[in-house]
């Protein structure tokens, strides 16, 4: 087989599994489901984003796997909040956040904060950072930030937020990150 049969081939085998380029569809139309499916084949690291209610004390929270460096200088990261968000109008009014990168153990904490109403934080282990919010105990690593810019982007903000203060957290050899892949959680083993 040549090379321009290889890869006649392997442009069939994609079409084949994605759809081919549909004519009728020029207006740019993509289906949800389909982008979202497509997207799952991109593996994620997970993050809680933590802050407290300032109106009463209490500690807030969400999981997002869309969490990005930014900008080494100023220091910045980004993460995607749904307008749907119940959590996110409360969370946005915190004086600072906490981003904890959840390690593979950790699925428990994801879950919990993603979840719909309810108290998220009932029994998960959490501390305060040296800024003030709230943490999960156990993460690979705590990063201390305020927000800095809100950019509405579809069915998203994209929410960008100025770096604090750094923490590590469990640095041990064995220290996994928590990774979403194709719409299930799993771990990363390091290279030995």
């Amino acid at each position: 087989m040549s090379n321009g049969d290889r890869a006649g081939a392997h442009h069939t085998a994609i079409a084949s599994t994605y759809g081919a380029r549909d004519p009728a569809r020029a207006d740019g139309h993509i289906d949800p489901r389909r982008f979202r499916d497509l997207l799952g084949h991109f593996a994620t690291g997970v993050v809680a984003v933590t802050g407290y209610d300032p109106a009463t004390g209490r500690p807030v929270g969400l999981a997002a796997n869309s969490f990005t460096s930014v900008s080494l200088d100023p220091p910045l990261v980004g993460f995607c909040v749904a307008h749907t968000s119940s959590s996110w109008p409360l969370l946005r009014r915190s004086p600072g956040l906490a981003v904890s990168i959840l390690g593979a153990g950790q699925e428990h904490v994801c879950r919990r904060l993603a979840a719909k109403g309810g108290d998220k934080f009932a029994g998960l282990e959490t501390a305060w950072s040296p800024l003030g919010t709230p943490i999960m105990s156990g993460a690979l690593a705590w990063i201390d930030c305020r927000v800095d810019a809100e950019h509405r982007a579809g069915d998203h903000a994209i929410v960008v937020a100025r770096v604090l203060r750094l923490t590590p957290g469990d640095t041990t050899p064995e220290a996994a990150p928590l990774v979403f892949y194709r719409g299930a959680y799993g771990g990363f083993l390091p290279p030995a």
